[in-house]
């Protein structure tokens, strides 16, 4: 039980401990509910909602430092799953049940353009990204379809998550969520999730002004460890 990330290396590399359950503080019915995920009447589908660090995160790490990007200079390591790339003892997102399941991709465009207004100064120079707010990013979006299948012996709820890794440009994260879905299948079912990507809202980085801009170029969508390249062009 915990408010957040905690070193529990020690435990994840023992072979006598089999397997760790975070609650969080999960109050006055806390116990009752430990005990059904224990003792096997309630099937687990959290997530790690946050990134849990190394204990020698926090000698490289002032409190009061904010920033999200590394600083190679200064050996600091950044912040959060969408910058640093250090060890970790689990990652954002990380979480077992007692079951297992497979994505499949199913649809997904390799393409998608965002339209330009005649003269606009992108149409005659190479950009490597657009503004976000431009009036006419508000068309651009593309569906990405999902089959996703319960193999395990057991029902159970799975949430889908979908981030992207969009080109090096603006310094941009190595990754970020997209978004989530969660199903709930029975043994050996298969369900269909279906995630809207608004191009100007998801596929976008922060650059060196503090402006959203669209990345132009290779963005890698990832389901686990199921991959697809969606190129976004004008």
């Amino acid at each position: 039980m915990s408010g957040g990330g905690m070193d529990v290396q020690f435990a994840n590399d023992d072979p006598k401990i089999t397997s760790i359950l975070w609650v969080g503080f999960p109050g006055e019915a806390g116990g009752a509910a430990i005990a059904d995920v224990i003792f096997g009447y309630y099937n687990p589908s959290g997530r790690l909602p946050m990134t849990w660090y190394p204990q020698s995160y926090v000698e490289q790490v002032d409190m009061t430092n904010m920033n999200m990007r590394p600083d190679p200079e200064t050996g600091y390591p950044g912040r959060t799953y969408r910058f640093y790339t250090g060890p970790t003892v689990f990652k954002f997102g990380d979480g077992l049940s007692y079951s297992d399941f497979k994505h499949q991709l199913v649809t997904a465009p390799k393409i998608v353009s965002v339209p330009l207004e005649e003269g606009h100064v992108c149409k005659s120079s190479t950009c490597r990204s657009i503004s976000a707010v431009e009036e006419s990013c508000k068309n651009a979006g593309v569906n990405v379809d999902l089959r996703v299948k319960n193999v395990g012996k057991y029902s159970g709820s799975h949430t889908v998550l979908l981030f992207s890794s969009p080109p090096q440009v603006h310094n941009a994260p190595q990754k970020h969520l997209v978004g989530f879905q969660k199903v709930h299948l029975r043994a050996e079912a298969e369900g269909q999730v279906r995630f809207e990507i608004d191009v100007c809202k998801h596929l976008t980085v922060v650059d060196e002004n503090g402006v959203r801009k669209v990345a132009l170029g290779e963005h890698v969508l990832h389901v686990g460890s199921l991959t697809h390249s969606l190129n976004v062009m004008i």
